[in-house]
């Protein structure tokens, strides 16, 4: 059989993307036309669990301050607290997080930083698109035809 063209030796691929770093690990970060799977950020994650946790902790009366808290989990009472933010996260978001499929630029520290106790501002704040269900608990909310529309206080 012969080959009509030569086979070149070399094929070059140009693939565009760039490392980030990600819960002190590094990752390649694709175009956002371009799917990938994400595994869930073990950082992120973990820290979600703690925050539940020690939540929980301090609900169930097993420890009466945030202080006694940290003293006894061996870390310093504001890092507890940024921590403990995380326990306020909408649920859509803490299920993002454990599924991989939080917003990219989301990380702890982003998440350690005062947050909105609204979902629907949490998600704008974020980086991540208001669901047609969060609309709805917009004050003026109307959907005609599959379009949403908000209206805003005193609009007709």
């Amino acid at each position: 059989m012969t080959r009509g063209t030569p086979i070149p030796e070399t094929l070059t691929l140009h693939v565009p993307f760039r490392i980030v770093k990600r819960g002190g690990r590094k990752e390649m970060q694709m175009p956002d036309l371009v799917r990938t799977e994400r595994a869930p950020d073990n950082t992120l994650v973990k820290a979600l669990a703690r925050a539940f946790r020690w939540k929980r902790m301090l609900d169930s009366g097993e420890f009466a301050t945030i202080a006694e808290l940290a003293e006894r989990e061996g870390i310093a009472a504001p890092y507890l607290t940024r921590t403990m933010r995380l326990s306020h996260l909408s649920p859509d978001l803490v299920e993002a997080i454990l599924d991989g499929r939080q917003p990219r630029l989301l990380t702890l520290e982003v998440l350690r930083q005062p947050l909105p106790e609204d979902w629907t501002e949490q998600k704008r704040v974020l980086g991540e698109p208001a669901t047609a269900q969060d609309l709805r608990q917009i004050r003026g909310f109307t959907s005609a035809t599959g379009h949403v529309t908000v209206k805003e206080k005193g609009q007709v």
